[in-house]
């Protein structure tokens, strides 16, 4: 059902103050966040300066980005999961898995986009 609300500036701030609280949970809750979180603080300007171009810049300092991204989503999915069904079930594990892998699969990216464009390098 489409939202009644008038989208505009008072939308996208609310949207801005939602967005952080949940990069403060995420920071707060998460050790693998802060972990990445950290990993991008040294990979994204070292991505600035190495990268010879925007398209080399985009892919080394977005593909830390997108693990970022994806960790949060696989948070959210781990936290409903113990909120609805807080005993093991077969099917909230497979769930929680399978988001695991999709943070696992964009950090293997992570290491394919660098060593692909540092290989050319040296």
């Amino acid at each position: 059902m489409p939202s009644t609300e008038p989208r505009g500036p008072r939308q996208i701030w609310k949207a801005l103050i939602w967005s952080g609280k949940g990069l403060r949970a995420g920071w707060t809750y998460e050790a693998s966040f802060r972990l990445e979180v950290y990993l991008c603080i040294i990979l994204f300007p070292l991505g600035l300066w190495l990268g010879h171009g925007a398209l080399e810049k985009a892919l080394l300092c977005g593909s830390p980005i997108l693990v970022l991204s994806a960790e949060l989503l696989n948070s959210a999915i781990e936290a409903v999961v113990d909120k609805v069904s807080p005993e093991f079930h077969e099917l909230a594990g497979r769930a929680k898995d399978m988001g695991s892998a999709a943070v696992f699969l964009l950090m293997l990216n992570v290491l394919l986009c660098w060593a692909l464009i540092l290989w050319q390098r040296f």
